[in-house]
């Protein structure tokens, strides 16, 4: 079963602005909350669909990536029941509020924990890895959830004792005249908490810098500039926060023989005058093997041949692009005594007998440049 366009979940058009976004988010999430509508399996279900569209449409790179690819975008690594998991009955309306305003209003929660930054892996494949797919290792630095302390920042045994300057909740009010302003404590710089005993390996910073590796799945047709989404492989989040996720961005290296253009391959094939007057068949090369190609008589330089079927696959695995052969009629060297001889002759009867007939293309330049100097001298 196709997974429904987010835009249609939220109610919103493509061109939608951010505030549009959250905007509707807020008035679906509100309205079908499980708190809201417990024991109702469909509004629980409808909210896991609003809060996924929300978490992809909200994000300027995750957006970008659904609007190019779809669903498809996020299938490498993607867990569907992830969308829940940072929803459990402990989510309030509080925490709705928090997620859609919190950047206007302030938020104490936002400022205690925070998740992990994205990161981007950039990965250099050749024409054939593109075309047929293949999975892929990497090895990234990274910072992960620390596993002594198990991302609290406070030493095995200990817990975070709650800041006494802002009680626990991250944010002071200052009075300036009229006003009141609202600011991270600078005690506890928004955590909520302080910690006084510190994890020896972390150094109370709750995340510890390694490396790991990933098994990536290239998908066949990817293509130069196109990126994979990794969820959850980014670095981790503070004070145990959700991990951001991970881009890999390809590049496809140049090929020797072919050029790509979108989902057609190109190639050049010499050939010598004489097939290309007389006609003839040659080899031709191909990502799955040799083909044969039949050159026409009288076939010119330059002249292209299509080989339906045998480009690119798409990556959405709708089409398949075409090899186009480009002919170069090749001029001979090194020639023998007698083979300049055979030349000789054959130019002088190309001369002597119908040598218009033999080459009208420089027929009709020189009768072109003959009319141009006629012109110059009326």
């Amino acid at each position: 079963m196709s997974k429904k366009d987010y835009y249609q979940i939220l109610g919103i058009p493509k061109s939608a602005e951010e505030r549009e976004i959250k905007k509707a988010y807020k008035r679906l999430a509100m309205k079908y909350h499980p708190d809201r509508n417990q024991k109702d399996k469909n509004a629980e279900n409808k909210f896991k669909e609003i809060k996924e569209a929300y978490e992809i449409l909200i994000n300027t790179e995750k957006r970008s990536a659904y609007d190019q690819y779809g669903h498809a975008a996020f299938e490498n690594g993607y867990n569907q029941n992830n969308t829940y998991s940072t929803f459990t009955s402990d989510t309030d309306f509080g925490d709705i509020f928090g997620d859609v305003f919190g950047d206007i209003f302030g938020n104490a929660r936002n400022q205690r924990v925070k998740k992990g930054a994205d990161l981007c892996y950039n990965m250099e494949i050749s024409l054939e890895e593109a075309v047929k797919g293949i999975i892929k290792e990497i090895r990234i630095p990274t910072l992960q959830k620390c596993q002594s302390c198990y991302g609290s920042g406070a030493r095995h045994g200990t817990t975070p004792q709650g800041c006494a300057t802002c009680h626990g909740k991250g944010q002071v009010h200052i009075r300036k005249g009229f006003f009141t302003v609202q600011q991270s404590c600078p005690t506890c710089n928004g955590r909520g908490s302080v910690i006084k005993n510190p994890c020896h390996i972390c150094r109370g910073q709750g995340r510890t810098k390694t490396h790991k590796t990933l098994s990536v799945k290239i998908p066949p047709g990817i293509d130069t500039n196109d990126r994979i989404r990794l969820n959850n492989e980014g670095e981790a989040g503070t004070n145990g926060a959700q991990s951001g996720d991970l881009y890999v961005q390809i590049t496809v290296n140049k090929h020797s023989i072919f050029e790509r253009e979108e989902n057609n391959l190109y190639c050049e094939v010499p050939i010598n005058f004489t097939m290309a007057a007389l006609g003839g068949e040659i080899e031709v090369p191909t990502l799955d093997g040799r083909v044969k190609l039949k050159i026409p008589s009288e076939t010119q330089s330059g002249k292209l041949f299509r080989i339906r079927g045998r480009g690119v696959k798409s990556i959405q695995g709708r089409s398949q692009g075409d090899l186009l052969c480009r002919v170069v009629v090749e001029t001979p060297v090194n020639l023998n005594e007698e083979q300049k001889r055979l030349l000789h002759e054959l130019g002088n009867s190309f001369n002597s007998f119908r040598g218009d007939k033999n080459s009208p293309r420089s027929k009709r330049f020189f009768d072109g440049v003959k009319r141009f100097f006629d012109d110059l001298t009326k």
